[in-house]
Order: C-alpha cells, then sequence, then structure tokens
C-alpha cells in the first residue's frame, strides 16, 4: 500500500473508531512510543497518552456523543511524519482538522488532532481538493 493510502488508512481508522465509539479502537491508533497532544474545539491543549486518552473516554462515553463525518481527507508525507487535513461534520458543526501521524514500523500512528470551526465548505466530488477517502 502506498504511503499516501496508509496514512489515509490510520486517519480513517481514528474517525471509524470515533464514529464507533470504540476506546479500544481509538487507544490502538495513538502512538505508544510518541509523545501525543490533542487539542479538542474549545478545550485547553491536552499533553501525553492520559490526558489524551481520559479526554477521548469522556468524549465517547458521553450520552450524547455525536456522530462524525469527514470530507476531503488530503494527506501530505515528511519522511516518517504525515499530516491528514480534512473537513469533520460534528453533528450540525462543520469543523476541519489536522491530524499528524508519525510511522512505527509498518503501520502509521497519530501523535496529534486538532480540529476547530470553519465557514469553508468541502470541496464537492468534481471540486479540486475532494478525496474519496470519507466515512458516512
Amino acid at each position: 500500500m502506498p504511503d499516501a493510502d496508509a496514512v489515509l488508512f490510520a486517519n480513517e481508522a481514528f474517525y471509524r473508531a470515533f464514529t464507533d465509539r470504540d476506546i479500544r479502537g481509538m487507544d490502538g491508533v495513538w502512538s505508544q512510543t510518541v509523545a501525543i497532544t490533542c487539542l479538542h474545539p474549545g478545550w485547553a491543549p491536552l499533553f501525553g497518552r492520559d490526558e489524551v486518552m481520559a479526554s477521548w473516554a469522556a468524549i465517547l462515553s458521553a450520552p450524547g456523543a455525536p456522530q462524525v463525518r469527514i470530507h476531503a481527507a488530503h494527506a501530505s508525507l515528511y519522511g516518517a511524519l504525515a499530516s491528514v487535513i480534512c473537513f469533520e461534520n460534528l453533528g450540525s458543526a462543520l469543523l476541519v482538522a489536522t491530524n499528524l501521524f508519525v510511522r512505527e514500523g509498518s503501520l502509521w500512528k497519530m501523535v496529534h488532532h486538532q480540529s476547530g470551526p470553519t465557514t469553508t465548505e468541502p470541496p464537492l466530488e468534481d471540486e479540486p481538493g475532494y478525496s474519496p477517502h470519507s466515512l458516512n
């Protein structure tokens, strides 16, 4: 599998765990060997595995946890580091996210997630920037 596809697959695994409220799956997409960070919309920055995973446990177990759909995922590779920028539909909110990954052996593992509101709509299928990598 080409590296860009592998990074997009790892990104989709993150959003699949989010959508399925799967804390074990969420734990599995994050790096176990590199310091991790997370910036949820409206939250203070979270540093380290304990803080980041506690935040996801709280989000995924909340009764009103929103469903998430992603659009227009775009991967960029920088050696053993990769970024994915994508749009998120979280309930009725439209966000844009940046997800950073590092290569650990043959796998890509998340080291940072940040999302926040945007007023820019994701591109449509026939527009530049569209990516078929989306979860519905």
